[in-house]
């Protein structure tokens, strides 16, 4: 097993240590001063609790995956004896690009250095790397420690010792990873969640339905299928014939906007965020966002009760 260290102790950083110590790992994590681990272990506690109540773990268990994990302010006690890091800073290309440098000065060449970017590409963030080699891209999906998927991208200098180490590693903390053949900007998921954002953004634009309605659309359709059977699966399902027939005549019609939307900008143009400040698509009240976060957690803490149960009956 791999000795990991994370970089980086906010929203991701914290949730992927979380994933790792569940799974027995050790697990070492940096953050850039005593405020930022303060809320580290705080975020952690809340979620460590938030599982138990879940019968997801009992107690004994949760105290076990708090003990898994350090925190510490000193990048070199973190990553000295590492032999996989992720890296799990702010999306700010030179501030990764300086936080590499720093982290080539203190460990050897057979250290892996993963980033769990959500944009950047691993040729880019491995410019000026003395060993580029070793650079991969994991990008976990938020809430970390609940959505199993992680995509594993390899660079033009990544060598295949580096992408069978990252799959081990993401398959040892259990979750599951898909590995990009090719470097695309936005890799797979985020490329899929933006086509269907984009095509909500113009069927809104065009009045076509109200935003509850279109929010409606998905999650009582095909947001219940998904889980199940992905696009191509859902289309071998249906009939080929079938869909090769509605995508002649329907891609024609589909969006192909190269900007955001009409009411996407004015909402941002007025200084409407979404539920960081109160108001986007929707009100963000205390008792809405709370509700919402609610009914998100639980679902996916259903799904990976499920995920968890399979896994039990394949080792058996």
């Amino acid at each position: 097993m791999e000795a990991v260290s994370i970089i980086g102790c906010g929203t991701m950083g914290h949730s992927i240590a979380l994933s790792a110590a569940w799974a027995g790992m050790q697990v070492k994590v940096y953050g850039v001063n005593k405020e930022d681990i303060y809320n580290a272990e705080k975020g952690l506690q809340q979620k460590i609790n938030i599982l138990c109540a879940n019968d997801l773990f009992d107690e004994k268990k949760g105290l076990s995956i708090q003990q898994n994990i350090t925190l510490s302010d000193r990048l070199e006690d973190v990553i000295m004896d590492s032999s996989f890091i992720i890296e799990a800073i702010p999306e700010v290309l030179n501030l990764k690009k300086e936080m590499y440098k720093r982290i080539e000065s203190i460990v050897n060449k057979h250290v892996v250095i993963a980033s769990n970017t959500s944009g950047f590409k691993p040729s880019l963030l491995a410019e000026g790397m003395q060993h580029p080699e070793r650079l991969i891209v994991t990008h976990f999906w938020n809430p970390a420690h609940l959505i199993p998927l992680v995509e594993v991208v390899k660079g033009k200098d990544t060598d295949l010792e580096t992408v069978d180490r990252a799959m081990q590693v993401m398959k040892e903390m259990h979750k599951q990873p898909i590995l990009l053949q090719k470097e695309i900007p936005g890799f797979i998921g985020n490329r899929l969640q933006y086509a269907l954002f984009r095509e909500a953004q113009s069927i809104l634009d065009a009045g076509v339905a109200t935003k509850e309605d279109i929010d409606a659309a998905v999650t009582y359709s095909i947001g219940r299928r998904l889980p199940v059977t992905g696009p191509l699966m859902t289309a071998d399902m249906g009939g080929l014939d079938v869909f090769v027939a509605i995508s002649n005549y329907l891609f024609e019609d589909l969006s192909v906007m190269s900007q955001s939307g009409t009411v996407l900008t004015q909402l941002v143009e007025d200084g409407k965020f979404g539920y960081k400040n109160g108001e986007g698509f929707y009100n963000w009240d205390i008792d809405f966002a709370t509700q919402k976060n609610i009914e998100r957690e639980q679902t996916l803490i259903h799904f990976l009760k499920n995920d968890m149960k399979i896994r039990r009956e394949g080792q058996q």
